[in-house]
This record gives structure tokens, C-alpha cells and sequence, in this order.
């Protein structure tokens, strides 16, 4: 648990660049916005059209007692809206890099000139981000598949869905915003995964707290500069390279 909380606090670190670079933050915010207003009418759209398409989904239910079948269309409603949530987390995170990389480029180079000694730079990519990006959101397209499976067991199904859902998301936002620190090392997927795995505590804290700051109306927004920041420290700590003068 401390390694979790020591990857919670490195996303603090990267909010306090909010009072270190505060115009070279401001710029992240940018394309941020842009994604986000996107998704968030994506998400108003779903819930107007929830209770139809739940109704459309358990024509089954039409012939319950009405108490029973309302119980089920909330379960599978609720179960639909968690799983667009993290269809949401992963695809903003990936779309938003995309479209923003030259910004959130200047936010990592300023990181990891604050941090200490240079690193050989290894060139990212517009092609290699989007190769990142899609894979990003294929495996969150499984996550949701299977919380929305795992939020219909009785009971108790909200409850696993949604512990299941965030730490499985926060894992992959983790391992997306940490790429352009690590690639820059020279890493390939597989070398970054395997650091992944040997700071599981850490990449996990760090990514479920992004995670959650999303959740937050207008969150998500805010709080991805401060992920990028946060993460290149991250990538510097399980690359080896910890920061020498980054409080």
C-alpha cells in the first residue's frame, strides 16, 4: 500500500506544476477541453436514451411483475452507463494525447528538464501514439465488456464492477501516459510493461487517482496536465532515473 499511495502522491507532484508552469499548463488544457466537451455530449446523449435502450435490451422483462422488471432494466442501465464511464476514461486519455501532443510534448520536456540529468531522446511519433492509443482503447473496450458482466451479479455486482472497472482503467491510463517517458529511453512496449510490472504498487496508485480525478465534473479537464507531468515522473522513477530537483 505505501508504493500505491507513493504513486497517488506523484500525481499531486504533477499538479503542483500548476503553481510552477502555470502558462505552460494552461495549455494543456487546450485540446482537454476539446475531447472532453466531446465525450460529455456523448454521455448526455446515453442518458436521455438510457431507459429506451434499456427497454429495448429486456423485452424479456415485459411480462414481470413490475417491480422485478424494473429492477432488472436498473441493473443493466447502470450496467451500460459504468461501462461507457470507462470507455470514456480510456478513449479520452488516448484521443486527448493524440490531438495534443505538441502541448503535452513542452509539459514532459519542462518535467524532464526540472527533474535533473537529460535523457537520450528516442523520437515517439505521431504514428507510434496512435498505434498506442487504438490499443488503449481496444483493451478498455474488454474492460467494459466484462464489468458490464461483472455489475449483473446479484447484489454485490455494483459493487465488483466498479472496484474492478477503476483499478483495470487506472492500469491502462498508467501505462499510456507513461509512454513518452519511457520510449524516449529507448524502451519498447514490451521493456515498458515489464518496468509496469515491477512498480505495479506505484503505477497502479497513480492511475486510479487519475482515474477518479476524471470522474470529477470538469476533472478530467483539469487534471490531465498535471497526468502527463505526474507520469513523466513516474516513467523517470521505474526507468531508474528519479527525480534529482522535481518536489
Amino acid at each position: 500500500m505505501r508504493e500505491f499511495f507513493r504513486g497517488v502522491g506523484l500525481l499531486g507532484r504533477g499538479f503542483a506544476y500548476w503553481r510552477r508552469r502555470p502558462g505552460l499548463m494552461a495549455l494543456g488544457l487546450v485540446p482537454a477541453a476539446i475531447v472532453g466537451a466531446l465525450f460529455l455530449a456523448g454521455l448526455v446523449t446515453l442518458g436521455a436514451f438510457l431507459p429506451a435502450l434499456t427497454e429495448a435490451m429486456t423485452p424479456f422483462a415485459d411480462a414481470w411483475p413490475g417491480i422485478w422488471a424494473t429492477v432488472i432494466r436498473v441493473t443493466v442501465g447502470t450496467a451500460v452507463f459504468a461501462a461507457a464511464l470507462v470507455l470514456v476514461a480510456v478513449s479520452f486519455t488516448a484521443i486527448t494525447l493524440v490531438v495534443g501532443d505538441p502541448f503535452y510534448e513542452r509539459i514532459w520536456r519542462a518535467v524532464e528538464a526540472d527533474a535533473g540529468a537529460p535523457v537520450a531522446e528516442v523520437p515517439y511519433g505521431f504514428w507510434a501514439s496512435v498505434r498506442d492509443g487504438l490499443w488503449l482503447v481496444v483493451r478498455g473496450i474488454g474492460i467494459a465488456v466484462l464489468a458490464t458482466l461483472i455489475a449483473l451479479i446479484p447484489a454485490l455486482g455494483g459493487i465488483l464492477s466498479t472496484v474492478f472497472a477503476v483499478s483495470c482503467t487506472g492500469w491502462l491510463i498508467a501505462d499510456e501516459l507513461t509512454s513518452r517517458a519511457l520510449t524516449a529511453r529507448g524502451l519498447s512496449a514490451r521493456e515498458r510493461r515489464v518496468l509496469m510490472r515491477g512498480n505495479r504498487g506505484r503505477m497502479l496508485g497513480f492511475g486510479v487517482a487519475t482515474q477518479l480525478c476524471f470522474m470529477v465534473p470538469l476533472g478530467a479537464v483539469v487534471t490531465m496536465p498535471a497526468a502527463v507531468a505526474g507520469a513523466t515522473l513516474l516513467g523517470r522513477h521505474a526507468a531508474g532515473h528519479p527525480a534529482e530537483t522535481a518536489g
